[in-house]
């Protein structure tokens, strides 16, 4: 009897050489069994050919067919209509015709309402750009009235001429903001005018700086406003010299006039030009200003007590003295009677935790200005020149907060 190996292309048949007739892969079974059929000399010889049993098992993924093409389904997914979704390395679907819009009596509202939100989008990101630049601005001018050193009305004239600067950088800027926040704007876009609370604790600084008093919120809105025109008017004047300046080109000089227009214009009288001029003035409508509002006002006040505080630590480790010490009043008292102010004050409704921040930041800052004089009022002579307190350190028996 001779056996003969049975042939098989399959990747399967070909791994089953320690199990003969035996081939596993992905599943699946497959079983060779070799028949020998009886000759007529008595001997055994080879089936002609071999039974093959596939036997599938249960975990072995099942393909679908496609009806309509008798293509396999397993290469794409399907959405909930039965068309394939496309990947990377699948057709890419026909594209879809454009179907005309529908217009009817609503469509002019619902293209109104869009381009409206439109604008806001695009007026928010303006203002916040701008709002950006001028609370850098108002942050740079505390910077350099930090470097002051005492109360008094004039301040130093570099550090002047650097306020003054800041200021005219953000008169200009505010100038931009204008339109854009005017009637019920002025209210709607407030989170996006955040700098107006910097701007006015810059001022409100200053102000203190030179009189050691308090601005009032009709002063600093009269200020604000102020800001506003002159910011106005040199954006126009810049505009208008772009418009007047001639281009660097031959072609563009003007001829010389005649002796006799020459005559004319220097005979003719000056003075209806003039008249004219004012008349055009006048006719201009007043251009529109910005203002502050009382929340503007409230929380710039409730930082500057943060600022008056590092001015008078710094101040007192430089000068060994109180701020004021040579005043009625020093930065102590001035400190105390803010507190207490706003301690009285009633709690605004509609933003109660930004107001209980700020006022307790305030509360820390009085605390530590207190804590400042005291300690410089009867322990000041056992202490060497310029010595400062640590106020980063609770003293005994104060409330942990």
């Amino acid at each position: 009897m001779h056996l003969k190996p049975i042939q098989s292309n399959s990747a399967a048949h070909k791994h089953s050489s320690s199990h003969p007739g035996v081939a596993l892969s992905l599943g699946v079974i497959i079983v060779t069994s070799i028949q020998f059929v009886p000759n007529t000399e008595g001997k055994m010889d080879e089936a002609p050919a071999p039974k093959r049993t596939k036997i599938v098992c249960e975990d072995t993924p099942k393909k679908s067919i496609d009806n309509s093409t008798g293509k396999t389904m397993s290469g794409f997914k399907r959405d909930r209509h039965g068309n394939e979704k496309r990947f990377d390395n699948g057709p890419r679907p026909a594209p879809k015709p454009k179907v005309a819009v529908v217009r009817n009596a609503y469509t002019p509202m619902f293209e109104q309402l869009r381009d409206e939100l439109d604008a806001h989008h695009d007026r928010r990101d303006r203002l916040g750009k701008v709002s950006r630049d001028v609370t850098g601005l108002s942050k740079k001018i505390i910077f350099a009235l930090q470097r002051v050193r005492t109360i008094n009305p004039d301040l130093p004239p570099q550090i002047q001429a650097e306020v003054d600067s800041r200021l005219a950088e953000i008169s200009k800027l505010l100038a931009v903001m204008v339109p854009d926040v005017q009637g019920i704007n002025r209210h709607r876009y407030s989170r996006s005018l955040m700098c107006l609370e910097e701007l006015a604790e810059a001022l409100t600084f200053a102000h203190y700086l030179k009189t050691q008093t308090l601005l009032k919120p009709e002063e600093l809105s009269a200020f604000v406003e102020e800001l506003t025109r002159k910011g106005g008017a040199a954006v126009s004047e810049g505009k208008e010299k772009d418009k007047d300046e001639p281009m660097p080109d031959a072609g563009n000089t003007p001829a010389p006039a005649a002796s006799g227009d020459q005559e004319t214009t220097t005979e003719s009288d000056p003075k209806p030009a003039e008249n004219e001029q004012q008349q055009q003035q006048q006719s201009k409508p007043e251009p529109p200003i910005m203002s502050t509002t009382e929340d503007d006002y409230f929380y710039g006040v409730f930082d500057l007590s943060g600022e008056m505080m590092r001015f008078a630590t710094t101040s007192t480790a430089l000068t060994g003295k109180m701020a004021g010490a040579e005043d009625e009043r020093t930065i102590v008292e001035d400190m105390h009677e803010l507190g207490s102010f706003f301690e009285m004050l009633p709690m605004k409704a509609g933003d109660k935790k930004q107001w209980e921040k700020k006022l307790d930041v305030m509360r820390q800052s009085v605390r530590k200005v207190e804590r400042l004089g005291y300690d410089r009022k009867i322990r000041g002579s056992e202490r060497p020149q310029g010595w400062v307190p640590d106020l980063t350190v609770d003293q005994p028996g104060e409330e942990e907060e």
